[in-house]
């Protein structure tokens, strides 16, 4: 058996197990396992190294600290005084707890960073009382799952910290640069919401706009929490502390906030520090086994004959796009994100730079098609999420999710090919 061939079965072993619903980390393990065993001229131990090493690193530290402070924000009534806000705003718009559905992913996507998390907060707290107002249980799923997308875009996501471990680009660099893809979909999605409840007749909170004294009240009433966005970015930009120290800071943020609000018991701290487990186990086991398999493409010098094979027959970077495009979006259909994230961006990567193609460009264009692979059927994260809390059937969300996929792909074509949207805050920062 060749070496091509060995990485063939081990590629085509790991996306069967993906196919019959194999948790991703045992997937991502066979497959590599499989390699290690069919070439004994390498070390079997090494697969374990790879593994471990694959997630000691200290940017990645910043995984479990941002999770952490997302999970304490939800504890310590920071939620609860952002939906105020929210509702402040748009509660006098057509579809109004559609589009405070949107608009607080946006505004809790700078303190959570993870989707999976926004996106079960937010089909707890707002799809049964939109559904008791007259939404549809379906139009009320794909807007909470839609809107979650938000969250890894906005700084601090995960996925940005992740991509930034991996391809050595700046962490803060990627925070500040996700604000533009982020403004673009959440205006994107609330002009979509506004059409479509006008269409349904979904009717607003309430007939008038708020007086001004109560808009600034809820103002000051989420002003606190809507600040720490500003303290990682200004911090990092400053000088004052790494990427990873600012997963710590927002944690004692988080805390001080649980303090202040008296909202946040020991019993609930407790809680919070299990999830925090919990959902960083998932994260970093993925994290550790796509490792071991992007060291199996690299060893093989995939990501080499894949750029010359490319750079041969792609003749200039908007069609090199448009087929990163396509690529990534029926890789997200069938790859959980952060996996895809750490085999393909070391393959990506060299070939976009190859192109002359911003670094951070490319960054925000791969997050976005990781973003929409986690509301795509068949193995959409976001969409089983949703779903499995609001009792909605796939099929009913997948044909209400329509509009929203055709408003995405826009999104990406935009994001695609007008850089600034993604690098014009970060030239004028930086």
């Amino acid at each position: 058996m060749g070496i091509n061939d060995m990485v063939f079965w081990s590629t085509g072993i790991m996306l069967l197990l993906l196919f019959l619903k194999v948790p991703v980390f045992v997937s991502l393990l066979a497959g590599s396992l499989f390699y290690f065993v069919s070439s004994p001229g390498i070390p079997q131990q090494i697969i374990v190294q790879r593994v471990i090493s694959g997630i000691e690193s200290i940017p990645l530290l910043a995984i479990p600290f941002f999770v952490a402070a997302g999970v304490f924000m939800n504890y310590s009534g920071v939620t609860k005084r952002v939906l105020q806000f929210a509702e402040a705003l748009t509660g006098h718009w057509t579809g109004a707890l559609a589009q405070v559905n949107v608009l607080l992913s946006a505004l809790m996507g700078g303190l959570s960073g993870s989707n999976l998390a926004d996106a079960a907060m937010e089909a707890k707290m707002l799809v049964p009382e939109m559904v008791k107002r007259g939404y549809s249980n379906e139009f009320s799923s794909v807007v909470t799952a839609t809107s979650a997308m938000i969250t890894p875009l906005i700084p601090p996501g995960i996925a940005m910290i992740i991509y930034g471990s991996i391809a050595n680009v700046s962490i803060g660099k990627l925070f500040v640069a996700g604000l533009g893809p982020g403004i673009l979909l959440t205006i994107a999605l609330m002009i979509l919401v506004s059409i479509m409840s006008k269409r349904r007749h979904y009717m607003p909170i309430r007939d008038k706009r708020l007086p001004g004294k109560e808009i600034l009240r809820s103002i000051k009433v989420a002003l606190l929490p809507l600040m720490l966005p500003v303290v990682i970015i200004g911090g990092i930009r400053l000088g004052i502390f790494t990427p990873t120290e600012a997963g710590a800071v927002a944690i004692v943020y988080a805390l001080l906030l649980g303090i202040l609000y008296r909202e946040m018991s020991l019993r609930e701290f407790a809680i919070g520090l299990k999830e925090t487990l919990i959902n960083t186990t998932s994260i970093m086991l993925i994290i550790g086994a796509a490792s071991a398999f992007a060291w199996i493409l690299t060893r093989e010098r995939i990501p080499q004959i894949v750029t010359e094979i490319v750079i041969t027959h792609v003749s200039n970077k908007y069609l090199f796009l448009a087929i990163v495009n396509i690529f990534l979006l029926i890789v997200g259909m069938f790859i959980e994100g952060n996996a895809a994230m750490i085999v393909l961006v070391p393959l990506l990567a060299p070939m976009a730079s190859a192109y002359g193609i911003d670094e951070i460009h490319f960054a925000m264009v791969f997050i976005f098609n990781m973003a929409i692979g986690a509301l795509s059927p068949p193995m959409g994260t976001l969409m089983f999420v949703t779903c499995g809390i609001t009792k909605c059937p796939i099929g009913n969300f997948i044909k209400e999710a329509v509009p929203f996929y055709v408003l995405l792909v826009i999104c990406l074509c935009l994001l695609t090919y007008i850089p600034i949207l993604s690098t014009g805050i970060v030239n004028l920062i930086y």
